[in-house]
């Protein structure tokens, strides 16, 4: 079952070898990426998760529990920052959690692991984060419970020495991590892998207006070349995974690695699939939380009105498909896994329950992008870059139908509409639905037309 230490995500066969469903075993699948990373007998592979958020967590945890048991090749650890008190009420909620597991609550009695959690329930004692994560806990995910793993809370003893390091922190957060693990690396013979799961952006308005993916603030900010640097995306929802709900999703990045990875990473219930296009799926995925926020404030506005959150969609794609264009000059088209990461971004997700929870009152802009129990909202800081960014009167556009040039986010009212509700506060959650019900909204299809039809294709935003 899900959570139990002895858990292994394939199958054995009488030959001794674990079996996956593609037909290569998962020790023939370690030993594939031993070779490319040159690695001798007895020095294994090592991987380490940098944090500990809801799907950091669960993608480390799905590699303990497909390579966990070759511990002579592969090893794989999880680094968080300690000291993370968890409160009372939590404490009492994952107490309910690990007795209604009869799995978890055998696994956590063997490990001599469970009186502590009797002890924080009853308030004589303080759990903390990276304490209950040995356990299989996540913080920000308390009701999904994962399989133990290695946490290390020194950054240096986690990463110096790594061969691929999983980046599981938040945008907002993946520049400032990454200067400190540089110091780190600097006396290193190999370059490491990084695979940044990470969805959001930042913008620079100086000297010239350009966008900031997380995978550009990882090379900026260690030296680590660009072709070693991938992002894995795809239509997700941590909990729902971890649980074995079928999912899929790309690797991105340079041939070199991504290929080999994606059969790495591929397990039966997790189908990775590897494209060459890093830019637009980086870009989506921090464009799909900006429009997520939106479909949330939609959704409660309604009533969850199907028909509403439907005309949201169109016009939300649109503007995606528009800004895309700005940034990449063939971009990979809103289809596929793309397209279904973000409708389950819109449907379900920490982004679409913050605008939601806004929406009905129920939290307040006061309450900061950080929420307890969920984690960063990451949409909320991307809204500001994205505007910021395509507001630049040096990146104008012509407008067929006015006939002049325009700032691109002239023709992405959603987006202007969310910067107004979340950054500025000038307006209330209200506001999205009377953007969508403008009377002169034109066609969604027209906002397409001129990404696809007008030299609107900006190098200089990604800095090239």
């Amino acid at each position: 079952m899900v959570g139990s230490e002895e858990v292994v995500t394939s199958h054995a066969y009488p030959n001794g070898l674990i079996q996956s469903t593609n037909g290569s075993s998962v020790e023939e699948k370690v030993d594939e990426l031993r070779r490319i990373f040159g690695k001798a007998d007895g020095d294994p592979l090592r991987i380490v998760g940098v944090g500990a958020g809801a799907w950091g967590s669960v993608f480390v945890a799905m590699l303990q529990d497909a390579y966990g048991n070759l511990r002579e090749k592969v090893q794989i650890r999880i680094w968080r920052r300690a000291g993370r008190d968890v409160d009372k009420a939590t404490a009492e909620h994952l107490f309910e959690v690990i007795n209604s597991r009869e799995d978890v609550l055998r696994r956590l009695i063997r490990r001599c692991a469970y009186l502590k959690y009797v002890e924080a329930r009853l308030g004589d004692r303080t759990l903390h984060a990276d304490e209950i994560l040995k356990d299989g806990f996540c913080s920000n995910m308390i009701d999904t419970p994962l399989c133990p793993l290695k946490v290390v809370t020194n950054l240096q003893e986690a990463v110096w020495d790594a061969d691929i390091v999983i980046n599981g922190l938040p945008s907002t957060e993946t520049r400032d991590v990454f200067q400190e693990i540089s110091r780190y690396w600097k006396e290193r013979i190999t370059v490491p892998v990084i695979i940044s799961l990470a969805k959001g952006i930042e913008a620079e308005l100086g000297p010239e207006p350009r966008i900031v993916t997380p995978t550009q603030m990882i090379n900026k900010a260690t030296g680590v070349p660009v072709e070693n640097i991938l992002y894995l995306g795809g239509p997700n929802i941590a909990s729902e995974i971890y649980n074995r709900e079928y999912a899929n999703a790309r690797i991105c990045g340079a041939e070199k690695w991504r290929k080999a990875l994606a059969r790495f990473l591929r397990q039966p219930h997790f189908i990775v699939w590897d494209n060459g296009d890093l830019v637009t799926h980086e870009v989506m995925g921090g464009l799909k939380n900006v429009y997520a926020i939106g479909a949330g404030m939609v959704a409660a506005l309604t009533n969850e009105s199907a028909t509403s959150k439907s005309v949201y969609f169109a016009h939300c794609t649109s503007e995606m498909i528009f800004i895309t264009h700005l940034l990449a000059e063939g971009p990979e088209k809103l289809a596929g896994p793309l397209l279904a990461d973000t409708y389950v971004t819109l449907l379900k997700g920490r982004n679409a329950w913050y605008g939601q929870k806004l929406a009905k009152g129920e939290i307040n802009l006061e309450m900061g992008d950080s929420i307890k129990g969920k984690g960063m909202i990451q949409g909320v800081s991307a809204v500001k870059a994205f505007y910021e960014l395509l507001s630049q009167s040096s990146l104008n556009i012509f407008h067929p139908d006015e006939n002049k040039h325009v700032a691109p986010v002239e023709l992405c009212p959603l987006l202007k509409t969310l910067y107004k509700i979340l950054i500025m506060r000038e307006v209330s959650s209200e506001a999205i639905l009377q953007a969508l019900r403008d009377e002169t909204m034109n066609d969604p299809r027209d906002r397409i037309e001129i990404a696809q039809s007008h030299a609107i294709y900006r190098p200089s935003l990604l800095g090239q």
